[in-house]
């Protein structure tokens, strides 16, 4: 029985792991976008399209061929409904991708930002060594300058 609740605990921890919970909050929002982005083509874009070309529906573009056995039934391919999934497909393609290249854009300057700040760092604890250097020449040169005094009386 031991084994068994170590194992319920074990899946426990599995489930309310952060990467487990961002995938199932990635995958809801994914199928809400994925809606959004099907009624974007299909019912702004593809109208669109469609009157572009001439009034073409696309979701009723489909190709018959007859059956070459000779029975009464054909063979539909529905091409339209193809178009526009691959549509669908480069709407999310092109969202994902300037979703993607906003996040690098944040972390390049995110990254450009930290150097900045450690190069100032850097060169603020520079100047600080500098001017300790600085005060340590002058105190060893007044020392210099008692000691001579004082060799001279």
């Amino acid at each position: 029985m031991a084994k068994k609740n170590g194992f319920i605990e074990e899946f426990k921890t599995f489930i309310s792991q952060g990467s487990v919970m961002d995938l199932a909050v990635g995958m809801v929002i994914g199928a809400a976008f994925t809606a959004i982005v099907t009624s974007l083509v299909n019912d702004i874009i593809m109208p669109v399209v469609g009157l572009l070309i001439g009034g073409v529906d696309f979701s009723g573009l489909s190709l018959k061929i007859d059956n070459f056995f000779g029975t009464g039934d054909q063979a539909v391919i529905a091409y339209g409904n193809f178009l526009q999934n691959v549509v669908n497909f480069l709407v999310v393609a092109f969202a994902l991708f300037l979703v993607v290249k906003g996040m690098n854009r944040m972390k390049a300057r995110a990254k450009a930002l930290a150097e900045k700040a450690e190069k100032k760092e850097k060169a603020e604890e520079a100047a600080e060594e500098k001017k300790d250097d600085d005060i340590q020449a002058q105190q060893v040169k007044l020392l210099k300058e008692i000691r001579d005094s004082l060799k001279k009386a």
